[in-house]
């Protein structure tokens, strides 16, 4: 408002100038209460204790009317009286005056010197670090971050549980939503992750994002809602981009999907995670997985069912997803990471291939290869097979272990380790070696 004067006097003479009008005498003025213009007093000591160096007096009066500051230096040389012009309502007292004084005198020209302290304590955010370093990963993984309305409406969460009652737990409402289509908080991100998938895949065949963010749960101790964080991702469409050199073009599947959690673990130095088939009706049968780190559940992945997919209109090709708890995933880092140094003396490779039945699971055979230990440093599956070869309802799994030491392992050494795996397997999955 302090403005409208100048603006009406420079609108004036601008009349007169250029359209040859004739400026009557006096301002018809209907502002009440103008503000006062702001007035500091501005010591010397003040500048060398907020800048960290002295600055001539002489040269601080210059600066500040050079910006339309009244200036007024005291008589002893160590304090100027400062009044703002009427625009500037942001100057309240010195510090507003030391940011205008350094600006103009130049950063550049502020001298470098040590501090006369040690450096005080940094003190970190865990779970913040955290989220960044799950952040960096999945960008590194080719993932793009996504970030979503914290509000939806029940009836919309309903359509990831097709067939199924919906979430019976009560939702927290919104007192003054803005649309219809955000009256209460999400119980989940994933529904809001589809929504975007449905909005990008349109435009770009590949779809590969993630949100890492809070959902929001009634809590049973107080008013205020429990808010859990939680790490959704989903994925759709070809392996690779279109090319002239060709590419693989098929579609990405659960197991590329299950290859981005695990780079994940593996940059968090999580270890012993495995993989369980679950069942979920969010989840198409037999393609669902649930994670595990011990015996704790971090969440689920898997394909996107049929019905959800159709219930928002997404195209028909495969969908993945993944939920994951994020405070659950941060309590398994390793608080100390332990690091080999490079083996001075050669591995020795060789593979295993051995029939089971089609219900043993892959992660359960590798758990009891590896629990030889020992020499067996990885064991690490490379092959499946399924045929008339092998007969109906079995399977063929071929790994290949590594054996490694602190001294060039004899034969006998390896092949001792070897029975060692295959009594192992005999005994605990029925497994026939091959071959």
């Amino acid at each position: 408002p302090a403005m409208a004067l100048r603006g009406n006097v420079r609108a004036a003479n601008l009349i007169q100038h250029l359209g040859g009008g004739v400026i009557d005498t006096g301002v018809v003025d209907n502002y009440a209460r103008p503000p006062e213009a702001a007035t500091v007093a501005l010591t010397m000591a003040e500048v060398k204790r907020g800048l960290g160096f002295d600055v001539p007096i002489e040269e601080i009066d210059r600066i500040l009317t050079t910006l339309e500051f009244k200036s007024t230096i005291s008589n002893q040389q160590s304090t100027i009286l400062v009044t703002a012009p009427d625009h500037r309502t942001d100057i309240t007292g010195p510090h507003d005056l030391l940011e205008e004084i350094a600006r103009i005198y130049g950063y550049d020209r502020i001298p470098r010197t040590a501090m006369d302290d040690e450096m005080p304590p940094q003190r970190g955010n865990p779970p913040l670090e955290f989220e960044e370093r799950v952040r960096d990963l999945l960008v590194e993984a080719g993932l793009f971050e996504a970030i979503t309305y914290s509000m939806t409406t029940p009836q919309h969460e309903a359509r990831l549980l097709p067939g199924e009652r919906p979430d019976d737990r009560p939702y927290l409402g919104v007192a003054n939503p803005i649309s219809s289509e955000r009256t209460h908080l999400r119980h989940t991100l994933l529904a809001s992750l589809l929504d975007v998938a449905r909005s990008n895949i349109h435009h770009h065949e590949r779809l590969a994002l993630f949100e890492l963010n809070k959902i929001y749960l009634v809590s049973e101790d107080g008013p205020l809602p429990d808010e859990p964080r939680r790490l959704t991702i989903v994925m759709s469409g070809p392996r690779e981009p279109e090319s002239w050199l060709g590419g693989d073009r098929s579609p990405l599947g659960f197991y590329d999907l299950k290859g981005v959690i695990e780079s994940l673990l593996v940059g968090l130095s999580i270890g012993g995670a495995r993989f369980e088939a679950a069942q979920h009706p969010t989840y198409y049968p037999g393609r669902t997985a649930r994670l595990l780190v011990g015996d704790k559940q971090i969440g689920l992945l898997g394909q996107i069912h049929p019905l959800v997919r159709e219930a928002f209109d997404l195209p028909d090709q495969p969908v993945l997803a993944a939920e994951l708890d994020v405070e659950a995933l941060a309590a398994c880092v390793p608080a100390s990471i332990r690091i080999s140094g490079v083996p001075r003396f050669p591995a020795v490779t060789e593979d295993l291939a051995l029939i089971v039945e089609d219900r043993v699971q892959a992660d359960r055979v590798q758990t009891v290869i590896e629990s030889v230990g020992g020499l067996l440093k990885t064991a690490r599956l490379f092959d499946v097979f399924r045929g008339e070869q092998i007969g109906a309802g079995k399977k063929s799994l071929a790994y290949r272990l590594t054996y490694q030491a602190e001294r060039t392992l004899t034969d006998a050494e390896v092949v001792k380790v070897r029975e060692q795996i295959i009594q192992r397997l005999r005994q605990e999955l029925g497994a026939v070696i091959r071959g």
